[in-house]
């Protein structure tokens, strides 16, 4: 590989040997799980807050999670400590309460709905402390 050649990424998805793919079907004829992820306009939403935060300088760092069951954006104050929020995509949830939440250090739900601009206001009203 050389190094004018993109690093491709592909994520691990269960049901895939080391060998090779498995195609649609994974051991045993089962399908094989899909990865939840955050599409192109909820990603672009999620880092222009991210970015008003940062250029605040109330947060620094960020993770992104993507599993079978949700997709989860965290963002730090420091690397080293845990996430100050998580931004978390559920579809299962999606007709209930809504796909989309921001959930608190502690595990506290501050917003839950439909509409992620709406879900991601939350943040913007509220201040880091130190």
């Amino acid at each position: 590989m050389s190094e004018a050649e993109p690093i491709a990424l592909r994520p691990r998805v269960a049901g895939r040997s080391q060998q090779g793919s498995l195609g649609p079907l994974g051991p045993q004829g089962r399908e094989t799980q899909s990865i939840t992820a955050f599409n192109r306009h909820e990603l672009s939403a999620i880092l222009a807050v991210y970015g008003r935060k940062v250029a605040a300088g109330e947060w620094r760092d960020y993770a992104l999670d993507l599993g079978p069951e949700k997709a989860v954006f965290s963002v730090f104050r420091r690397t080293s400590e845990c996430p100050l929020y998580r931004i978390e995509k559920c579809p299962k949830l999606a007709k209930r309460q809504g796909a989309y939440s921001v959930v608190a250090p502690a595990g506290l739900i501050l917003k839950r709905g439909p509409d992620l601009g709406r879900v991601l206001a939350v943040l913007e009203k509220v201040r880091a402390v130190d």
